[in-house]
């Protein structure tokens, strides 16, 4: 029986896993080098690409920056009350809870162009909804808890202990957290960064709600696969899919790497 249990394990995890992977691989090759070649140096290509790269690094940053200070007000935070703690907490895991389909529609009819909000920003020349910026917002709201989560459990195994030793002894807020507080968290620091960046590679219902999948203009990587499937263009798809796979699973092994050689359970 255990045996069985095993097996039928790793079949679902070729299934799911390996074999849709192997399957992007061949298909991307399918035309040879130069059908490879052209796939990713089509200007449509280059504009998703590029595009999903610019989001990548400010979402990157800006999840890194707020996500570690939610993290520590939600475990270390004493001038907010324990209600709004645990709002807080239970916000953060909402775009687990929904569909990043829904968390694009959420940003439209926030910030859409025949909103309130909206129309006031494209008075002063900043259009959110159909261009990068919204395309970055809803890539945060599907990404914000990835670095919150891992850098909370941290802070909760490591205690406060050392940080109030260093205030006791008069250290600043600022010299506490990057003396003290930084080395403990830092590895899950790293990991989210991952995590985000790998996320962020792979977006695409939020990003296509609220970018209008312009080609040349709002077009990522994902939906410009998305694209090239509606339009029977197999071949250019994979070539895609491959490369945003590759890079992925590329960051995430290297991370396991080195984890490992760190010493980092």
């Amino acid at each position: 029986m255990k045996k069985a249990l095993i097996l039928l394990t790793y079949f679902i995890f070729a299934v799911v896993l390996i074999i849709p992977l192997a399957k992007i691989f061949t298909g991307s090759w399918e035309q040879g080098l130069s059908g490879f070649v052209e796939a990713l140096t089509r200007p449509q290509a280059q504009h998703a690409l590029m595009m999903t790269g610019l989001i990548v690094i400010v979402v990157t940053l800006l999840n890194t920056l707020f996500g570690v200070m939610l993290a520590v007000y939600l475990v270390r935070g004493t001038w907010i009350g324990r209600r709004v703690k645990q709002l807080l907490n239970s916000i953060v895991d909402l775009p687990f809870a929904v569909s990043p389909v829904i968390g694009g529609f959420m940003i439209v009819l926030l910030l859409g162009p025949n909103t309130v909000i909206g129309a006031f920003f494209e008075s002063i020349g900043l259009k959110i909804v159909f261009a990068f910026p919204g395309m970055v917002l809803a890539t945060l709201f599907v990404t914000f808890p990835l670095m919150v989560r891992e850098v909370m459990p941290v802070l909760q195994e490591i205690g406060s202990g050392q940080e109030e030793a260093a205030s006791t002894l008069g250290a600043y807020g600022w010299t506490t957290f990057w003396k003290v507080t930084w080395p403990s968290i830092r590895w899950g620091v790293i990991y989210g960064v991952v995590l985000t960046v790998a996320r962020s590679l792979g977006e695409f219902g939020a990003v296509l709600v609220v970018s209008g999948n312009i080609m040349n203009k709002t077009q990522t990587a994902t939906t410009l696969v998305y694209q090239d499937v509606e339009n029977f263009n197999v071949t250019a798809a994979n070539g895609v899919a491959f490369v945003l796979a590759a890079f992925s699973i590329g960051l995430l092994l290297i991370m396991e790497w080195t984890k490992k050689r760190k010493g980092v359970h």
